[in-house]
């Protein structure tokens, strides 16, 4: 049965700081991969008040095409990445198709270069990134995707990114195909469900029910730019 997939970039906005949690791909990228975009990040991002050259931090939860693209949209910030997935995506796993197929070369040699830059903090297993801001490893989807924990109004929400791509993913224990490290996967639901308050403070992956689940950021977003830190409706 074929499941319709969303993706999510995530503004994380607090009081003196705005994070971005992912950065999506471009046309040129959905192009050549048969996808489709919607709506495009920048659209997203200036829909509620955020300028691109106005982020100074990037999270990347993993480099998969669809999470680590528009390398030129953020000149301004500095991109937080595992260790392990930046040994992951210039190591002798991406010389198995199977394995470097998700993820967008030039995507991988920006990200390089961003090192040489000094535009890159390495992260090693958990950080706190500022108060009521973490970032946790969890593998399985990739050799170091990482999931993001936020204090809300509402507790603490999880955006678990590919560690569940769907809501069946981690309620049902049932793994996307996509798999890199099939133990870390099981294991990373543990670890989003106990850094999560409850099921319904876990955001996956790729779940079109997230749209419906949430309020609209505002009455133009309508459909297509939600707040998770808000009760699911």
């Amino acid at each position: 049965m074929n499941m319709p997939l969303d993706y999510f970039v995530w503004a994380i906005v607090g009081q003196n700081r705005t994070f971005l949690v992912d950065t999506g791909f471009d046309a040129e990228v959905a192009n050549q991969r048969g996808r489709t975009i919607t709506h495009a990040v920048a659209r997203g991002l200036n829909a509620i008040g955020i300028a691109p050259q106005s982020i100074e931090d990037v999270i990347v939860t993993h480099m998969h095409y669809d999470h680590a693209g528009n390398s030129d949209l953020f000149p301004n910030a500095r991109f937080h990445v595992q260790d392990l997935e930046m040994s992951f995506c210039t190591g002798r796993c991406m010389c198995h198709g199977v394995l470097s197929h998700p993820f967008h070369v030039e995507d991988v040699k920006s990200m390089v270069g961003r090192v040489f830059a000094g535009r890159v903090v390495f992260h090693n297993g958990e950080s706190t990134l500022a108060p009521g801001l973490s970032l946790h490893l969890v593998g399985g989807h990739t050799g170091g995707l990482q999931v993001v924990r936020i204090h809300t109004a509402r507790g603490w929400v999880v955006l678990a990114s590919d560690a569940s791509h769907l809501y069946a993913n981690i309620e049902d224990g049932r793994p996307f195909p996509g798999i890199y490290n099939l133990a870390d996967m099981l294991e990373g639901y543990r670890t989003v469900n106990r850094l999560a308050d409850s099921p319904a403070h876990v955001i996956p992956g790729h779940d079109p029910a997230v749209l419906e689940k949430y309020p609209s950021a505002n009455h133009e977003t309508n459909g297509w730019i939600v707040r998770v830190d808000l009760e699911p409706r």
